[in-house]
């Protein structure tokens, strides 16, 4: 791969590019392509093997004019001409420049500082709670009582995890760190101190309340207050309500995710509410008023316009959803839905017989005859 592309291409500037272009992009493209952030993929860890090797020529002027004048055969055994431009210069890979660049991003990619030990303050995990409510919760607003596995700081070892309740002495391994790096070639990875497992301390004589995790798992009893107005899907977030932090920590959050049951009359969209009644075929052609119960079980008296048709939509303004954090409502749609009528009488047939015979050559239904003065040239004579 790095016999193929230009240095230039790899860090992705221009030959022309100031010392800080070439630093820049190179701090970018080794945190895209670094293997703790791409495990597993072997074309990111070729990248960055090589996005390295070209950053150590261009980022030295001395190696990079001769990387401009010989191109990569400056780097080959005898260099160009039978003579090694590169005589007197420093290979060593394993200090200087290298190691510093290494450090810099280490040091916002793992969290640690550049020569110190990192803070030990851990802190603690968010909480995700699925709760689901009613419709008319939603519309009137409610205040649920809920359950959550959590956790908080021992008070015997006050979060140490320590027999004697006093910090454990800093892993000699890694310094307090809880990282340790390693060395290949160009590469230095950063990766877990298998002594203290990433804590930074070791913990030799345990607390027996909370088996040296510093922390004891119970279940905590909360009051989550819903809006009204609150939507389907929202996630309310309730702050240091998650698992406690140890060492100092930030307590985490907890993340309340609402769910609506689906209601058995009204379906919601946004701030309106839809239902869809069904009326008859004498109700559809006359005309008449219906009674419909609204969000909050109040009776609300609907108009049906003679000659309405399946579909037709009645709009009862302010009658829909309270909107969130709003004094205002949105509004209620009554769809209609004309229903044919099955199971006649013999009576109800003789009318509608009757009915049929005298509507043949009227216009009480225009879209049927509309219909079929459209179609009636189509058919073979």
């Amino acid at each position: 791969m790095t016999d193929e592309i230009d240095y230039y291409e790899l860090l992705e500037v221009q030959k022309n590019a100031s010392a800080d272009e070439i630093k820049k992009s190179y701090r970018k493209l080794a945190m895209k392509y670094h293997p703790d952030r791409n495990p597993g993929d072997k074309e990111a860890e070729n990248k960055f093997k090589a996005i390295n090797e070209a950053y150590d020529v261009l980022k030295d002027e001395q190696k990079r004019a001769a990387y401009d004048r010989y191109g990569k055969q400056a780097f080959a055994n005898g260099g160009m001409g039978g003579g090694n431009p590169f005589n007197g210069f420093d290979f060593n890979f394993s200090g200087g420049g290298f190691s510093d660049i290494f450090s810099d991003i280490f040091s916002d990619f793992m969290g640690g500082g550049r020569n110190g030990s990192r803070s030990q303050a851990q802190d603690g995990a968010d909480i995700r709670y699925n709760l689901e409510i009613t419709l008319e919760e939603a519309f009137n607003g409610v205040e649920k009582e809920i359950k959550i596995p959590t956790t908080s700081v021992c008070e015997k070892c006050h979060g140490h995890g320590t027999a004697d309740g006093k910090e454990a002495p800093i892993c000699q391994n890694c310094g307090g760190r809880g990282k340790i790096r390693v060395q290949h070639g160009f590469m230095i990875m950063e990766t877990t101190c298998p002594n203290c497992h990433g804590e930074g301390h070791v913990v030799k004589d345990k607390c027996k309340e909370c088996n040296g995790e510093g922390v004891i798992h119970h279940e905590k009893t909360l009051k989550v207050k819903i809006p009204a107005g609150i939507e389907d899907n929202t996630r309310m977030r309730i702050p240091n309500e998650g698992q406690s932090g140890i060492r100092g920590g930030d307590n985490g959050d907890l993340y309340v995710f609402i769910s609506i049951q689906e209601h058995k009359l009204f379906i919601r969209d946004g701030a309106n509410l839809y239902v869809r009644v069904p009326i008859s075929i004498a109700t559809a052609a006359l005309g008449g008023k219906i009674e419909i119960p609204d969000i909050q079980g109040e009776k609300i008296e609907v108009n049906i316009p003679a000659g309405t048709q399946t579909d037709q939509q009645a709009k009862i303004s302010g009658e829909g959803m309270t909107i969130l954090r709003s004094k205002r409502r949105g509004d209620l749609f009554v769809q209609f839905r004309v229903e044919t009528p099955t199971h006649l009488t013999d009576r109800q047939k003789e009318l509608l017989e009757e009915f049929r015979s005298l509507s043949q050559n009227d216009n009480c239904q225009p879209e049927a005859k509309g219909f079929f003065d459209k179609i009636k040239d189509l058919f073979v004579a």
